[in-house]
């Protein structure tokens, strides 16, 4: 679905199927490597936020994203495990599909996309630990520590998602510049490179945070 023609559009039986299979090319591109589990629940992540229902959230007075301090919190004060994991799940969730999908946008925000890859980051590894401790939650605990520690990686192979399904190609330099300073994102500066800008790898790595 990379093309802007009816006669380059691949027709797919279901959204998982698209997703699976992009996703799959996608971390060929990224060349990240996964577990195939952790790369089933990016998926599954994928397929579920395609809904905005599913993503945004719904008050009396407002639609749209919970802060994800506030998600933080609400794992903080919850009362019980499965209200933990939970929100725990949540907040990783929310932090790789905005961070992977919605970059762009976050470019004039008060944070931006390390701060999301901070807090899902360590959200996934609580997680981890906190499921790891239950005899029924060993056996996925080892999805949310991958999901932890290659956060980062995974949040290029969504944002490459989004750029091959979109069939425009991210030609922002300072953007890309920006995001390969904050992240030290491997898509970023394949991105700078082909637009003939090679980064600035004597930087010391405590500046580009």
């Amino acid at each position: 679905m990379n093309g802007t023609t009816p006669d380059s559009v691949e027709p797919v039986k279901s959204l998982k199927e698209f997703f699976r299979n992009s996703v799959e090319r996608s971390m060929q591109r990224q060349g990240v490597e996964a577990e195939e589990p952790t790369a089933h629940y990016v998926v599954c992540l994928l397929t579920v936020f395609a809904r905005s229902e599913a993503l945004f959230d719904e008050s009396e007075t407002r639609r749209g994203i919970r802060p994800l301090a506030l998600m933080l919190a609400d794992a903080l004060a919850a009362t019980s495990p499965t209200d933990r994991t939970a929100a725990l799940q949540r907040l990783g969730d929310v932090s790789l599909f905005v961070a992977g999908f919605f970059s762009a946008s976050l470019a004039d925000k008060v944070v931006d996309v390390d701060y999301y890859i901070s807090m899902g980051g360590g959200a996934y590894r609580s997680l981890s630990n906190e499921v790891g401790r239950t005899p029924r939650g060993a056996h996925v605990a080892p999805i949310f520590d991958e999901l932890s520690s290659k956060f980062g990686h995974f949040v290029d192979v969504l944002a490459d998602v989004r750029e091959h399904a979109s069939g425009q190609p991210d030609r922002d330099v300072l953007r890309l510049y920006e995001l390969w300073l904050r992240t030290g994102s491997r898509r970023a500066e394949r991105a700078l490179r082909a637009l003939g800008i090679e980064p600035n790898t004597s930087l010391d790595r405590r500046v580009r945070h």
